[in-house]
């Protein structure tokens, strides 16, 4: 059980800090509802289980051909986060959440699942993280598997209590302040593009 709250605390510390996926989150809450922006996070955190994992389980080939493959994961992930970036600080404001469609809430679990994905050196993050816990790869499966579903668990209770927190705010914003926060997301989304894009050609 110990492993599990430590794997928990893991993924919250790894969710928390605010960075594109955090703005791309708080935007869409605001602008789509609190299931978008749940949504969104949440597939955040599947690709931290995922890598997670990787590191957990030492499936060092796949984790080899990934961090092998960070040039054109990092100009990939660069490019969506700067068309993402551009596109919501061109949107038009939106007066109240627009319920979204099913095919909507897919793309925003999918599309922060890809781009978390396009950060494979995460994998050697989580391998640090958990060789410090004592859990090494190729040891005990089962505290492997507690350890990787507390930091899943850890990460998505993040993305909940953001969604939910963000969500009650809705009110306090009206056109003009949407107009902001899709400019001020926009920016921010865009910039860690540019720096992904910058990073990756190094």
């Amino acid at each position: 059980m110990h492993l599990l709250l430590k794997g928990i605390v893991i993924g919250f510390a790894i969710a928390a800090p605010v960075g594109p996926i955090g703005a791309l989150c708080i935007r869409r809450t605001l602008a789509d509802g609190r299931l978008v922006g749940l949504l969104s996070g949440l597939g955040a955190a599947t690709a931290d289980g995922i890598y997670g994992a990787i590191a957990a389980f030492g499936l060092t080939a796949v984790s080899a051909f990934l961090v092998g493959q960070r040039l054109w994961l990092g100009l990939t992930g660069g490019i969506i986060l700067l068309f993402l970036g551009i596109r919501t600080f061109v949107a038009r404001p939106a007066s109240a959440a627009r319920p979204a469609s099913p095919s909507g809430f897919l793309k925003a679990y999918g599309s922060t699942f890809v781009l978390t994905l396009s950060n494979p050196v995460t994998i050697l993050a989580f391998a640090a993280v958990f060789a410090g816990l004592g859990v090494t790869a190729g040891g005990d499966h089962g505290q492997a598997a507690l350890l990787v579903l507390g930091v899943f668990l850890g990460s998505a209770a993040w993305w909940v209590i953001l969604s939910v927190g963000v969500g009650a705010s809705r009110g306090w914003f009206n056109e003009s302040g949407m107009r902001w926060v899709n400019r001020v997301a926009g920016v921010v989304i865009a910039g860690f593009g540019l720096a992904a894009l910058l990073n990756a050609l190094r």
